[in-house]
């Protein structure tokens, strides 16, 4: 898959470039009539990133998609970089993988509506040490989620500092679920933790991860499981309150 980067306005310059070396993308910088331009270069690339206003983008896309399963993705980022929304081939043409891509490398909150995801109600937290395999991860998930499935999990949340993590992003990718980055700054705003521990406080900084990951990435939930641990794992679960109205 290719990314191409539209840039509606030359004040986005820094965020375009930053996107662009993160994600490996193309950086389009048109001149003129933009709407034109966009329809000529639609096809070009299988994955958009349209940097701009979501109104911008619904009127350069009028017209173009024709099925969800062959349109290219498209995610809307505003200029100032704080919400990705994925707009155009949700579920299917991987926006919504994608939104959350760029979420992560901006520091930006991921916006998804397909019903596929959004009836999903729980949202997972996972600290977890260095180089844990994936089947160790994937063991601690189902031990926290108890009678509840991998297949009822909307996202999977953790720290800046384990973004890169290979065990968690294999497990990610095994079960297609998204993985949601929090700075620790952005942790370190809602401190409360049930079972603080003195091994994240002097390798992370924090009190925890599992449970402030789970609880700032669904603000509106409830902590359904604190902090469960096994074998070099921690996972906290976050249920949707409004799934219990």
């Amino acid at each position: 898959m290719t990314l191409g980067i539209w840039l509606v306005r030359p004040e986005a310059e820094a965020l375009a470039a930053c996107l662009a070396a993160r994600l490996q993308g193309v950086v389009h910088r048109p001149v003129g009539e933009q709407k034109a331009q966009f329809a000529q270069a639609y096809r070009r690339h299988t994955q958009w990133i349209f940097i701009g206003a979501s109104g911008i983008a619904v009127r350069f896309l009028d017209g173009l998609a024709q099925d969800k399963h062959s349109d290219p993705a498209v995610v809307v980022l505003d200029e100032a970089g704080r919400f990705a929304v994925s707009m155009l081939a949700g579920h299917e043409g991987g926006a919504n993988a994608l939104a959350y891509r760029v979420a992560a490398s901006v520091g930006a909150v991921p916006v998804v509506s397909t019903a596929s995801e959004a009836l999903k109600p729980l949202v997972v937290g996972i600290g977890c040490r260095k180089d844990v395999s994936p089947e160790r991860i994937e063991a601690a998930v189902r031990l926290a989620l108890g009678e509840h499935g991998i297949d009822q999990v909307r996202e999977v949340a953790t720290v800046d500092l384990k973004a890169n993590e290979p065990g968690l992003l294999a497990f990610c990718a095994a079960f297609d679920l998204p993985l949601r980055v929090f700075a620790r700054a952005t942790l370190a705003a809602r401190p409360w933790v049930s079972k603080p521990s003195d091994w994240v406080r002097q390798n992370v900084g924090l009190d925890g991860v599992c449970e402030p990951c789970a609880l700032v990435a669904s603000p509106r939930g409830r902590l359904l499981v604190p902090k469960t641990s096994l074998d070099g794992v921690a996972v906290a679960v976050v249920q949707d309150q409004w799934m219990e109205i």
